[in-house]
């Protein structure tokens, strides 16, 4: 995992086809054993809402590039920390390299700054999550 100016990267190779990593993406009932439950839909422009819990609430979202079992991108936490996450997958050793980009982040707000750090440190812990359910839905 990196953090650079107003991004975190992470990469996380995972021992399943990229299909398989698309449908945890992308399918709310798998999304919501690993992450957080929305009606997400990898079609541009559809709007969604992830319910984060009672730490954070229910973060409005919005589709803005889909290349099916490669790339996956959506606006989120509009109109509060107006971020955009990307997925991206890449075949790799039989398997998937899944590199997650979360970018925009208002370094120049309180918020801003807490939420990079916060989810610096978060997101590794979701993509062991992902793959954990990977594992069991195998």
């Amino acid at each position: 995992m990196t953090t650079e100016s107003d991004t975190i990267t992470c990469e996380k190779h995972l021992p399943h086809p990229p299909a398989a990593v698309w449908k945890a993406l992308t399918d709310p009932g798998l999304h919501a054993r690993w992450w957080a439950a929305g009606d997400i839909k990898p079609v541009v422009g559809h709007r969604f809402t992830l319910d984060m819990g009672n730490a954070f609430g229910h973060q409005a979202c919005e589709v803005t590039d889909v290349d099916e079992e490669r790339l996956l991108a959506y606006r989120f936490a509009e109109g509060t920390l107006d971020t955009t996450i990307t997925w991206t997958l890449h075949p790799q050793d039989g398997g998937t390299r899944l590199v997650l980009t979360h970018a925009g982040f208002d370094l120049d707000s309180p918020m801003g700054r807490q939420a990079l750090a916060g989810m610096g440190k978060g997101w590794p812990h979701v993509l062991d999550k992902l793959a954990a359910t990977l594992a069991g839905a195998a």
